[in-house]
């Protein structure tokens, strides 16, 4: 009988353990990140001002983003994460944002591990494309986690 509760004992503590330390290996990571013409490959000449307050959960690798945007010569008719990529340089799209992109939008998707990486390394950028500018009319790199 005294075996019975030192096993019951021993495996109640060690979930206790694993819960306890579950939450401190997650982590939400927020970033403020500018968009600007400027930072298009190359630059734009356009008046335009945006910015997208993003958040990572490195537990799930749920990525959230709430982009606001003015001034564009047009209604968005594209807007993605592009990577990998260091500032300055292109990249194929990654994570397509769906729905209206009228300002301000908002959007979700749970990253591959590998996209995980580059988004952490500092390696994707936000771009919304216009008519006007089909290669991207304002653009935002996402910085390195700290």
């Amino acid at each position: 009988m005294g075996f019975l509760r030192t096993g019951i004992s021993a495996a109640a503590i060690g979930i206790a353990l694993l819960v306890a330390t579950a939450p401190a290996d997650a982590e939400t990571l927020t970033y403020k990140i500018a968009l600007s013409p400027s930072n298009e490959v190359p630059p734009v000449p356009t008046r335009a001002t945006g910015s997208a307050d993003v958040t990572y959960d490195t537990a799930t690798r749920l990525v959230t983003w709430n982009i606001t945007h003015s001034g564009l010569s047009a209604a968005p008719t594209a807007a993605h994460f592009h990577g990998p990529a260091k500032p300055l340089e292109n990249a194929p799209v990654i994570v397509v944002f769906m729905g209206s992109l009228a300002s301000p939008f908002k959007g979700s998707a749970t990253l591959t591990p590998e996209q995980a990486a580059q988004f952490l390394a500092g390696n994707w950028y936000i771009n919304l494309h216009t008519p006007a500018y089909p290669g991207g009319e304002l653009r935002g790199q996402v910085p390195k986690a700290k």
